[in-house]
């Protein structure tokens, strides 16, 4: 379990890896806190989806497995979706249609089809929170730098002086590639340099 659950943190990891699921961390990640729910709603999703695949694996037809993770995953994505409008309406309003469109994220549906739907529930929950940590980690990381950059600020609170002249491409879309570009160059020279390939 320890390495099912390792192994989505840095090796396979889903964002700096595989590159899955980057329309929400590129557009949701101009600020930290944005970065902090969004990353918390898609753990929320991933978890209860593969405990309830898993679960239910070999009852599954086979011809309709799909549409029966898509209406697994929808389940918790409204749940995940309700809950943030009822008690975080501005990050709701913030996040916008990301989490909704959570349901058919590339990292949620590729774990059901490539894990979950193949493995006992220990496992398929393991796999579920190694991935979103390491999603979790790299979109706060990436919300992080873009608002210090962008407002000076982190998670709101100011750390920049007034001296500090806001980078504004930092909240625009270059900014996220720009940004994401370089953390997947730093991760892909230290995995080369100390710890082999990442593939």
């Amino acid at each position: 379990m320890k390495k099912v659950f390792i192994r989505g943190l840095l090796k396979e990891n889903p964002v700096l890896v595989a590159l899955l699921g980057l329309c929400s961390v590129l557009a949701v990640s101009n600020t930290a806190i944005n970065s902090l729910f969004m990353s918390g709603a898609v753990m929320f999703v991933l978890v209860f989806s593969s405990l309830i695949i898993s679960s239910i694996r070999k009852i599954i037809p086979n011809q309709v497995r799909i549409p029966c993770f898509i209406v697994v995953i929808a389940t918790f994505v409204t749940i995940a979706d309700l809950f943030l409008k009822a008690y975080f309406p501005e990050i709701s309003k913030n996040l916008g249609p990301f989490v909704p469109l959570i349901v058919v994220n590339c990292i949620i549906l590729a774990r059901q089809e490539a894990f979950a739907s193949k493995n006992p529930v220990h496992y398929a929950v393991a796999d579920a929170f190694g991935m979103a940590i390491g999603y979790a980690w790299v979109i706060i990381t990436l919300g992080i730098i873009r608002e210090l950059l962008g407002f000076g600020t982190i998670f709101g609170h100011k750390v920049l002086g007034s001296w500090f002249e806001p980078w504004v491409v930092m909240l625009l879309p270059p900014g996220a590639f720009i940004t994401l570009g370089v953390i997947v160059g730093i991760m892909r020279w230290l995995q080369a340099k100390f710890g082999g390939s990442t593939s």
